[in-house]
Parts: structure tokens; sequence; C-alpha cells
């Protein structure tokens, strides 16, 4: 080997090496794991709720039940006065 070759296979190894550690740091980030494991987890649970026919048949009976208390609420007080 001469000294060219040397250079470009120390500089492949120093490469390698430079991958291996950002990998076992991405590893060792914990709290970066969970930050995106709990991202992934929150997308497919919101895909899945808005997907959901109980939620979507739910929505206009609970809405009707709010405005029904909301306007309750403020008869009751109304009278009050």
């Amino acid at each position: 080997m001469n000294a060219p070759e040397i250079q470009q296979e120390i500089q492949q190894t120093r490469e390698r090496l430079g991958q291996t550690v950002e990998e076992l740091a991405a590893r060792a980030d914990v709290k970066a794991r969970a930050r995106a494991k709990a991202a992934q987890v929150s997308r497919r649970v919101s895909r899945q709720v808005s997907r959901s026919p109980f939620v979507q048949r739910r929505w206009p009976l609970a809405a009707a039940a709010g405005v029904l208390v909301a306007g309750s609420v403020m008869v009751w007080r109304w009278r009050k006065t």
C-alpha cells in the first residue's frame, strides 16, 4: 500500500466511525426518542378518532346538549334577577 491509499482508508474509517457515533448518540437520546414516539402515537390516535363513526355521530348530540345547558343557565340567571 502506498501513502494515498492509506490516507484514503483512514478517511473512510473516520467516516464510518463518525456515522457509528451518530447512531449511538441517537440511540442514547431517550428524551428525543420518547418525544418522537409520543408524536407518532398522537398522530395515529387523532387520525383514528377523526375517522370513528361513533365520534362523528355523537358530535351533533354533544353540541346540542352544550347549547341546551348554556341556554338553561342563561334563562335561570335571567329569571333570578
